[in-house]
């Protein structure tokens, strides 16, 4: 092979590895908020398959399959543990729910949704943004 020849392999390789490799200035992807109490479990990843609040089991959700993320909100479906108005923790039965992570920002100069809530459809509950925590500061936020 001649020295042109060469060189032009050695070219098309070198695209070929530019191509392939991910951009520097690719957006990364948001996380879901930030851990902010001990034993809290999901918080600071992406696209978690389990969140815990830390507490009593309704503060949990598992098995979560994201059908968006990236968006300004992120909606996902799974398990966890549904309260009966009335009804004890200690009565609480696994229902499907939907998470939805939304506020979307900068936190520590970290992108994030900074609330996250999860319902119950089956249970005639919906999707309520009002009133959440903060899940980079942990404050709670009263928007009502």
């Amino acid at each position: 092979m001649s020295i042109r020849g060469t060189v032009a392999v050695g070219a098309a390789v070198l695209a070929l590895a530019a191509a392939a490799a991910p951009s520097a200035s690719a957006d990364p992807e948001p996380t879901l908020g930030q851990a902010w109490v001990p034993g809290q479990q999901g918080y600071g990843t992406v696209r978690p398959a389990k969140v815990f609040n830390g507490g009593d089991p309704t503060g949990r959700i598992w098995d979560i399959s994201w059908s968006s993320w990236g968006e300004a909100q992120a909606t996902g479906t799974g398990t966890s543990y549904w309260e009966a108005p009335g009804a004890a923790v200690a009565e609480s039965v696994r229902r499907p729910a939907t998470i939805v992570a939304y506020d979307l920002g900068t936190c520590n100069g970290q992108l994030m949704y900074q609330a996250a809530k999860w319902y119950f459809p089956g249970e005639g509950e919906s999707y309520d943004p009002r009133g959440h925590y903060n899940i980079c500061t942990g404050d709670y936020v009263d928007t009502d």
